[in-house]
């Protein structure tokens, strides 16, 4: 009998991928308006801005990361951002002045700066596409994989874009 033998040939290849949906953060990410906390939602009055901080119950934040943001037009002094963090420092994971969607790209791209890539060194490496991905992640994985990787590809191990090849 004639028995046709069929080759992977996407795992012969010798490529390995990188997805970096792996590297997304867990932590959930939400944010702080701080127009709740002015007078009439513009104006930073302090006695009434401290009270109203005062009064927050700040371990709605407990192990997540915080965006803050003022949705008005309104004119932020430094010493409110201040005081706002020295409520969040005992909760939240990590904090910072933007919006949720940002807070979770920097984290991100924090946990792919700190992340293990010496697996990689000298091999055929193709980082998965996903439309998913802020393009400022493909940005910082070929940074981060240029000087390990033997060649960097982009797409599928079965039909990838050639980034470049050592």
């Amino acid at each position: 009998m004639n028995q046709k033998i069929f080759i992977n040939k996407a795992e012969a290849s010798g490529i390995i991928a990188l997805d970096l949906s792996d590297y997304k953060p867990t932590t959930e990410v939400v944010e702080l308006d701080i127009k709740d906390h002015l007078f009439m939602g513009m104006i930073v009055k302090e006695k009434e801005f401290k009270e109203s901080i005062a009064a927050v119950d700040f371990s709605v934040y407990n192990e997540k990361a915080v965006g803050i943001i003022c949705s008005t037009d309104a004119i932020i002094p430094p010493w409110a951002y201040m005081l706002i963090m020295e409520k969040l420092a005992p909760y939240a994971s990590y904090a910072d002045l933007n919006n949720g969607e940002a807070v979770l790209l920097d984290l991100w791209k924090r946990r792919l700066i700190y992340a293990d890539l010496r697996h990689y060194k000298n091999q055929k490496v193709v980082v998965r596409a996903s439309t998913h991905h802020d393009p400022a992640l493909y940005l910082l994985a070929a940074g981060l994989l240029k000087p390990l990787v033997k060649s960097l590809m982009y797409g599928e191990i079965g039909l990838p874009k050639v980034i470049f090849k050592n």
